[in-house]
């Protein structure tokens, strides 16, 4: 017998000792992470917030050592107003408030001054530097907001922009099926978005993705790609990537048009080179909200006949501002649709108003779609469940 045979018995016994102990820390582990769990809960009942009834409406936060807590909520027709809660004897405090209309609202908590999210919420919103705990009331309009059957992409797509001498990246979104069929092409709606947001503004406030989905899914939008850039050219992208910033000159009139040529020059001919498109007038459309607005608007006077469709929402031209040798020039170089759509609560209507007038003694054909409500984003999403479904007919 050799060696071998001799501890072969020996390695047995302490395989076997082995396994019961690895059992053994396996268990105690597993009762371990349990603990934890039932350390982390103290015992109480989940917190649900926020709990939606048929009517009803009810937030709750655990801030025991709290003195008070108040609700901010954009449901509010005036920004400023709060809602005090009520702590319970566990520490929880709650406010109860009638079922809003169907929409996407945002809301906060104010705990001893200091606003904080919701952390029982997992639903958020990026508004720029600010991340808010969300509220999504089912029904009407809310039906565009929810995830469609069949889904398209959102790629992050970084870019060469030679016009303003750094790489930037923009937001594409490309529509259910353009992966699978590779010899279709497609129309492209450049979508630009306001002060304070980035090129992720549009698929995370403003829900462009689930709205396109579904207005492409019913059949009443064409398929078609969107081009969400961002619109601050002193940044490579969103803050949120911690790049460097480029310096920037405001009211330099060298960049003044930095951005809106940099659209033509640099982001246009890249998205026609990459992507399956549709390299015709007639297959472009731009619209923006208030800054992108104004992008929107003056990309199409500086561009005549760049674009068929021209969507300015929340915008407009200042007192005394001219622009009627611009619009006799895209009349004479034609378009699709000229929609101007705001808020009759909008700090910027008398702008947008301006502008209707302008259009109007200029004779150029638009539509001029007049909303309640003001400068937000349920009336910016809701205009493009509105004009998106008359792009490219």
């Amino acid at each position: 017998m050799n060696l071998f045979e001799l501890a072969k018995p020996l390695q047995i016994k302490y395989m076997k000792k082995l396994t019961v102990l690895f059992f053994l820390l396996t268990a105690l582990v597993s009762t371990s992470t349990a603990q934890e769990l039932r350390n982390f809960s103290f015992g109480r009942e989940p917190i649900v917030s926020p709990q939606i009834t048929e009517n009803q409406v009810t937030f709750r936060l655990l801030a025991p050592k709290a003195y008070e807590v108040r609700l901010y909520g954009s449901w509010n027709a005036d920004y400023r107003s709060t809602l005090a809660m009520s702590r319970d004897t566990s520490g929880v405090w709650s406010a109860t408030i009638p079922l809003p209309d169907p929409e996407i609202y945002t809301y906060s908590f104010i705990v001893d001054g200091v606003s904080m999210n919701d952390p029982t919420n997992v639903l958020m919103q990026r508004d720029g530097t600010r991340y808010l705990s969300m509220l999504l009331v089912e029904g009407g309009i809310s039906e565009y907001y929810k995830e469609a059957t069949q889904r398209g992409n959102l790629k992050s797509v970084w870019y060469d922009s030679p016009t303003i001498g750094i790489q930037r990246r923009m937001t594409v979104y490309t529509p259910y099926g353009y992966e699978t069929n590779p010899r279709k092409k497609y129309p492209v709606l450049y979508l630009l978005h306001g002060a304070g947001g980035d090129e992720e503004a549009w698929s995370s406030m403003g829900r462009a993705r689930q709205i396109l989905d579904n207005m492409i899914e019913k059949g009443e939008a064409e398929p078609m790609i969107v081009v969400m850039p961002n619109g601050n050219p002193w940044q490579q992208a969103a803050k949120t990537l911690m790049l460097p910033e480029k310096e920037f000159q405001w009211g330099d009139p060298s960049t003044a048009n930095l951005y809106v040529n940099s659209l033509v020059k640099d982001i246009i001919p890249y998205v026609e080179k990459h992507f399956r498109t549709i390299n015709k007038p007639e297959s472009r459309a731009v619209a923006g909200l208030s800054m992108g607005g104004g992008h929107t608007m003056s990309v199409s006077n500086l561009y005549p006949g760049m674009f068929g469709y021209i969507c300015p929402l929340s915008m407009g031209i200042r007192d005394g501002q001219e622009i009627d040798t611009e619009l006799q020039a895209i009349k004479k170089a034609g378009y699709k649709l000229y929609w101007v759509g705001c808020g009759d609560q909008d700090f910027l209507f008398e702008s947008a108003n301006a502008l209707h007038q302008a259009l109007e003694r200029n004779g150029l054909e638009h539509t001029y779609y007049v909303s309640g409500g003001g400068h937000t984003w349920p009336n910016w999403r809701t205009y493009l469940t509105i004009f998106g479904k008359l792009l490219f007919k």
